[in-house]
């Protein structure tokens, strides 16, 4: 399946994006972590160099608070492509398994009020399935729906009972 034409990337886009992953992969890697332990170093030598003066501070303090203020947009941006891709990948598995919920694809895009719904039947789910003590048996979102319909059927039943019909004759 081909992706819809809006989403296929403009040169400058793939530009940022490949710059942006090369980045933050190499902000995380023992070569950044060791140049950053060396710039620090080399600063704090060269203190009683500059008299530790409000300049000498000035400069690791403006260059740090620059490289941190861009390096937050990178990371993030690169948390929220590894986010999207999770999601498409568990997307996939929901869309695929038979039986799962296919209500859950795209979770990410619910309500906070939709989410905490969804914990609340999922924890049903885990107190059905610690009630059973078997780790084997399975339930679904549907299922415990389905339960829940039932008992409240079940208990209108009991508190609301229809009055009883007379049979009528078909004289």
């Amino acid at each position: 399946m081909q992706p819809p034409a809006s989403a296929t990337p403009t040169g400058t886009t793939r530009f940022f994006a490949r710059f942006a992953a090369k980045v933050t992969a190499w902000s995380g890697s023992t070569a950044a972590f060791c140049l950053a332990l060396t710039t620090v170093l080399v600063w704090a030598a060269t203190g009683p160099l500059f008299h530790y003066s409000e300049t000498w501070q000035l400069v690791i303090n403006t260059s740090t608070t620059i490289i941190t203020f861009l390096m937050v947009f990178l990371i993030q941006r690169a948390q929220n492509k590894d986010s999207l891709v999770l999601h498409l990948k568990l997307n996939e598995l929901l869309a695929a398994q038979q039986g799962a919920s296919n209500r859950l694809i795209n979770a990410q895009d619910f309500s906070e009020e939709e989410i905490n719904m969804l914990h609340n039947y999922f924890c049903l789910l885990a107190e059905k399935a610690r009630q059973d003590h078997d780790l084997g048996q399975t339930h679904s979102v549907e299922e415990a729906e389905e339960n829940h319909l039932k008992k409240r059927r079940r208990h209108r039943r009991r508190h609301h009972p229809t009055p009883a019909v007379a049979p009528t004759s078909g004289a």
